[in-house]
């Protein structure tokens, strides 16, 4: 009698979520350029869609992989079954210099096109607005059902990340795509889509002013910064930081979509920077890759790339608060990575590398370089994910507010709208702009 009584209270339970649109009987099929077709249903936007085909291990978080600026121009491919039970939460903050003004990673969905094996339709959480389906057709992407996403995690994993093309409603019953009308994201200049076109700053008032360069950066990111009581400038992607260099304790580089070799023009003006520029320098995902290509080292395209929240890392190299010979669990959101070359760069030392596919994760500067840089391929901030690395803000920060004492500046020594250059002054349209999709 209590097992059915417990049987019924949790069916009554599951009664009490809240009904998302009903999953309607409209025809999708996820064409890839290799040959392979799935067919399924639709939901979100019922409309048609290429990208690059991609998919990513983590069980949770799909709302934060969505809005993740890195998956622009991607079909994403969730290998957790169940996509879509937890909704989607209100995506707004107060928006002034304390905050980045969204609660997840950006204004809008990123993603061309999501793939799930089986999509809820009914959602429940306590912060939850709306369902995944009614979010999608907000942002006019679209989605697919029903699709064995073993099958298509498999056959990326062998064959390497595919274009492909999500095709809804008449356009399910109409001839596959021919090669050459497959649309390859890679070919365009992404990060220059999504970057910041004005400069704004976030918490002027911090005792450390930090140099941002904008490739695409996820607001969890930015949140990391400020929370460390830094003053935040978040630059666009090709800002001349040589111009400005001298008005900040450190320089940070964020994450960003696509070929990293569109941002060679970046990664130039930070040769200069890390040659004339002794103040410490921080980059993650693309950032530590443009880091890597101004030092010298080759980026290269990954078979499938890594993303979920469940890489595990290994440390070469001791640095504030990693161990070397410590293994890390990150996450991770990347198609390219940096050559592994013997012997590196002078000046430079791996600082992590990938225990799955032996991919570089991390380099620094070494101890006799007479610099304080350092670049990883994963994301030490990872909302939804782990965070055994997040304290690598704490040490970079700590590094930077250690250079500013050694050079007899005032630590209290604040960035006031007042000191800051009128174009660097924080707007509410500048951080729309910024956050946008």
């Amino acid at each position: 009698m209590f097992t059915r009584n417990l049987y019924s209270i949790a069916r009554y339970t599951r009664g009490l979520a809240t009904h998302a649109t009903s999953i309607g009987r409209v025809p999708a099929v996820l064409h890839l350029k290799s040959g392979e077709s799935f067919v399924g249903r639709s939901f979100g936007a019922e409309t048609s869609t290429y990208g690059e085909t991609v998919f990513s291990t983590s069980i949770t978080s799909y709302t934060e992989s969505m809005t993740d600026p890195s998956y622009r121009g991607q079909i994403l491919v969730f290998t957790t079954p169940l996509i879509g039970n937890y909704g989607v939460p209100l995506n707004k903050t107060p928006i002034d210099g304390q905050d980045v003004g969204v609660y997840l990673e950006s204004e809008g969905i990123q993603c061309s096109a999501i793939v799930v094996a089986d999509v809820a339709e009914r959602f429940s959480h306590h912060r939850a607005v709306e369902s995944i389906a009614s979010w999608c057709k907000r942002y006019n992407v679209p989605g697919i059902t029903g699709v064995d996403t073993r099958a298509i995690t498999r056959l990326l994993r062998d064959q390497g990340t595919t274009l492909g093309r999500l095709a809804v409603g008449e356009d399910a019953h109409a001839a596959l795509p021919k090669d050459d009308e497959y649309w390859d994201p890679a070919q365009e200049n992404l990060v220059e889509q999504i970057s910041t076109k004005q400069p704004y700053v976030l918490n002027p008032t911090g005792d450390i002013k930090i140099a941002v360069i904008d490739f695409g950066a996820k607001a969890n990111i930015l949140r990391s910064l400020v929370r460390r009581d830094a003053a935040v400038t978040v630059l666009p992607w090709n800002f001349d930081f040589n111009t400005v260099r001298d008005q900040y304790d450190g320089l940070f580089l964020t994450n960003g979509p696509g070929d990293p070799r569109h941002c060679m023009e970046a990664a130039l003006h930070l040769r200069r920077t890390l040659q004339e520029w002794s103040k410490p320098v921080f980059g993650i995902c693309m950032g530590h890759q443009v880091i890597g290509m101004a030092a010298g080292l080759d980026a290269y395209r990954m078979t499938f790339g890594n993303r979920g929240h469940n890489q595990p890392v290994l440390a070469l190299a001791s640095s504030g608060s990693i161990k070397a010979g410590r293994v890390y669990v990150t996450s991770q959101n990347h198609q390219y990575a940096l050559k592994l070359q013997d012997p590196f760069p002078a000046g430079w030392e791996p600082f992590f590398i990938n225990c799955n596919d032996s991919s570089v994760e991390g380099i620094k500067s070494t101890a006799d370089s007479g610099k304080k840089v350092w670049g990883v391929q994963f994301h030490p901030e990872s909302a939804g994910g782990p965070l055994d690395t997040i304290e690598m803000f704490t040490d970079f920060l700590t590094e930077c507010r250690a250079h500013k004492m050694e050079f007899g500046l005032n630590p209290q020594e604040v960035m006031g709208e007042t000191n800051v250059e009128p174009a660097l002054a924080f707007t509410a349209a500048a951080r729309r702009v910024a956050v946008a999709a």
